[in-house]
């Protein structure tokens, strides 16, 4: 009996809700947040399960012998209407040695904003332990940090030991590397949810990986070009599309890519059994091509389409950790 293939997969998602908005997990594979398949022959199968069961048909050859059972990445849409807690996240190394994950490489792109919201990022100049310690404690920490006003097609690379948060009325695209590890720092005046953060991953803890240098990177705003990389990293690489017409993508090379619709809406259409199949991409949606899949078009269904393309470098070294791991 000839093996089904797999087909690009769209997902139910997770949303966890809070005093500032909404949590909402498009892609993710956390074991304590799973995303489970929404339609097609796998339908009610989580991420996990499809891992363990497809593996290098999944990612292909080359993600699977460096990732192993682990999905690389986790897609996130947060609804921000208030003010976020103050976050940090961890190096790959501290991640690693100390709490067996992940680290946390994190890229916020900005899919809507109200008038007067903003995003906060990083230390506004340099400081230390103490005084982050005391500013968090007493919460006064937001005015050492940047504020940058937030609009539509902004995007920014957090990194590692960087804190952020957002404040205001907007919505974020995070494209992250698959770890829970958020430490928070501090709730900014506001009551955090005690279901919001793991209590054991502690602001005496995350003041030990702290960057405590001034951000010097800012943020950046999309130029509006038809094909733009928002990030390049060895975790992952978003690119942003504009879809005026329809994209073919060939379809052999050896791996997944995820697709975040941004703006307007999408399909994508590849040919199974002498037909076309239609497997829509609306907006604020993931979809996730397997990498066995055939060539396919990439369709835009209305007027100033917009995509985030997300897939993971190609990796000479492997890491026999997580391969011998599974997870």
């Amino acid at each position: 009996m000839e093996e089904k293939r797999l087909y690009p997969l769209g997902f139910c998602t997770l949303a966890d809700k809070y005093g500032w908005g909404t949590d909402e997990f498009l892609l993710a594979d956390l074991r304590y947040r799973d995303s489970l398949i929404r339609e097609g022959w796998l339908a009610g199968n989580s991420m996990g399960e499809l891992m363990e069961t497809y593996m290098d048909r999944l990612v292909g050859d080359n993600a699977f012998s460096f990732w192993g059972l682990q999905f690389p990445f986790q897609l996130k849409r947060l609804g921000v209407d208030g003010t976020m807690p103050l976050c940090v996240h961890p190096d790959a190394e501290t991640a690693f040695q100390r709490y067996d994950f992940l680290g946390r490489e994190k890229l916020w792109y900005v899919r809507s904003a109200a008038p007067g919201a903003t995003l906060l990022i990083g230390w506004a100049r340099d400081t230390d332990a103490t005084l982050v310690w005391e500013k968090c404690l007493d919460g006064t920490v937001g005015e050492l940090l940047n504020s940058f006003p937030a609009k539509a097609g902004d995007f920014v690379r957090i990194p590692p030991g960087t804190p952020h948060s957002a404040k205001g009325k907007l919505e974020l695209i995070e494209v992250s590397e698959s770890s829970p590890l958020d430490f928070c720092l501090s709730g900014l005046g506001q009551e955090v949810h005690p279901d919001q953060f793991d209590e054991a991953l502690t602001l005496v803890d995350a003041l030990d990986f702290l960057d405590y240098r001034a951000f010097a990177s800012g943020i950046q705003t999309c130029t509006g070009a038809p094909a733009e990389v928002l990030a390049d990293l060895p975790e992952f690489r978003v690119v942003r599309r504009v879809l005026s017409s329809p994209v073919k993508v060939s379809g052999d090379t050896d791996t997944f890519v995820a697709y975040v619709c941004t703006e307007g809406s999408a399909s994508l259409q590849m040919d199974v059994l002498g037909r076309t199949a239609v497997f829509p991409l609306a907006g604020g949606k993931a979809l996730l091509v397997p990498a066995e899949c055939p060539g396919y078009a990439l369709v835009p269904t209305a007027q100033d389409t917009v995509v985030l393309e997300i897939t993971v470098p190609f990796r000479e070294e492997r890491d026999g950790y997580l391969t011998s791991a599974g997870r």
